[in-house]
């Protein structure tokens, strides 16, 4: 890997393959989601396999997870978001594990750019205003109009409202792509002063201890914010959804 700091998010196609003008290459982006899903999906399966009175670890972390993310939804939407489970948990667990395998060398973070993010969101977005309309008809509406408001500032609150409704989808895809692209940058960046300084012999080497003090910190911070991102995106995902269910609460 080349030492700017950029050059770990470059997507680089593994299997060529251009149809009609189209670039539809498997590029190392795609093997890394790939590889998420079939960890996560291999890591469930095989800890839900024996399903003991007397759990194993593998099942108590599972059930830990299940448990984090139905009281979530219940928290934020109620006992009818628990039909939204299987989305939020999805969600939950591809964006964390494949936060936690870019923390790898020489492995690739997909969540560190917009497009993956973007569509992630979007796909929220989506179901929220499919089930809004779906649910209740005109009456989702209602979410852009907040009760209590005066009615003379009521069309500037419901413009604000509407505004604030589209662009949600920016501000949920943003905070991911831009929370990781920015920590594995930092990393990145102390990480070459080692490599940097520590050829400059004796002296470097001994100024190189604060760097390395400093990336072993961020690692550790990273490992926190991959799991803070995945949970705030999906702690996000069920209040989108509790408006989804109840318009008239906004």
């Amino acid at each position: 890997m080349a030492n700017d700091p950029i050059s770990q998010f470059k997507i680089q196609p593994i299997i060529p393959l251009e149809i009609g003008g189209l670039d539809l290459s498997f590029t190392n982006s795609a093997l890394f989601m790939m590889l998420t899903v079939a960890t996560t999906a291999g890591f469930l399966a095989l800890a839900t396999s024996g399903r003991g009175l007397v759990p194993s670890r593998l099942q108590s972390i599972a059930e830990i997870a299940y448990e984090f993310i139905a009281g979530m939804l219940r928290d934020a939407a109620g006992s009818q978001g628990l039909r939204f489970f299987p989305l939020v948990f999805s969600l939950f667990m591809f964006i964390l594990i494949g936060n936690l395998f870019g923390m790898f060398p020489y492995f690739f973070t997909f969540t560190s750019h917009i497009i993956v993010t973007a569509a992630l969101a979007l796909l929220v977005f989506t179901i929220v205003l499919v089930t809004g309309f779906a649910r209740n008809g005109l009456r989702f509406l209602k979410l852009f109009v907040p009760s209590g408001v005066p009615a003379a500032v009521l069309p500037f609150v419901v413009l604000i409202e509407v505004i604030s409704f589209f662009t949600r989808p920016i501000s949920h895809s943003v905070r991911l792509f831009a929370n990781m692209l920015a920590g594995h940058i930092t990393l990145k960046v102390f990480a070459g002063f080692i490599v940097s300084l520590s050829s400059l012999g004796a002296i470097g080497i001994a100024g190189a201890i604060l760097p390395l003090v400093m990336t072993i910190g961020i690692t550790a911070l990273e490992f926190l914010v991959s799991f803070l991102q995945a949970y705030v995106f999906a702690m996000l995902t069920c209040m989108y959804l509790n408006d989804a269910l109840h318009p008239d609460e906004h």
